[in-house]
């Protein structure tokens, strides 16, 4: 029953992974790295993920590696991938965790998508710079942003 199961799972995790994306167009792509750690392996894998935003407004999983970390080789791959698969027209915007391989591997094969650093990261980065006594504090003041930029701007 298991190997039947694996068997379909395989088929369809192939059929996905070479479906034609010359009609998708994402304004908006997120990338990131996820390590995984099996007992078995005496090193973490890390999986590259890249998640689509449509015009519409619908998020889609565009494709997904494992890597060597999250090198510019890696992400290279993958996404020289997607564009042999159809996917021409370049995203708008890339959010990512200023990983600086993905950076470079999008400006070589998607040079007009503006990189946009994410949000979570940045913050996670900033909290683990201050004392954990302030920590708490800072967390709440960086989620309590402003809705709009002007009101950003005549902020106090």
């Amino acid at each position: 029953m298991i190997s039947r199961l694996t068997g379909e799972w395989q088929a369809e995790y192939e059929r996905w992974q070479a479906r034609d994306l010359s009609a998708r167009r994402y304004v908006y792509v997120w990338a990131d790295g996820v390590y995984l750690q099996a007992r078995t392996e005496g090193h973490a894998e890390c999986m590259l993920v890249l998640i689509g935003a449509t015009p519409e407004g619908k998020k889609e999983l565009v494709g997904f590696q494992t890597g060597v970390r999250e090198s510019a080789q890696s992400w290279r791959e993958l996404l020289v991938e997607i564009k042999r698969r159809g996917l021409s027209i370049a995203p708008h915007i890339a959010v990512g965790d200023g990983a600086l391989g993905f950076w470079k591997a999008l400006d070589e094969l998607f040079p007009g998508t503006h990189h946009q650093r994410c949000d979570v990261h940045k913050s996670a980065n900033v909290l683990n710079t201050a004392p954990k006594s302030v920590q708490p504090g800072l967390k709440a003041a960086l989620r309590d942003r402003a809705p709009t930029k002007a009101e950003a701007w005549s902020a106090p």
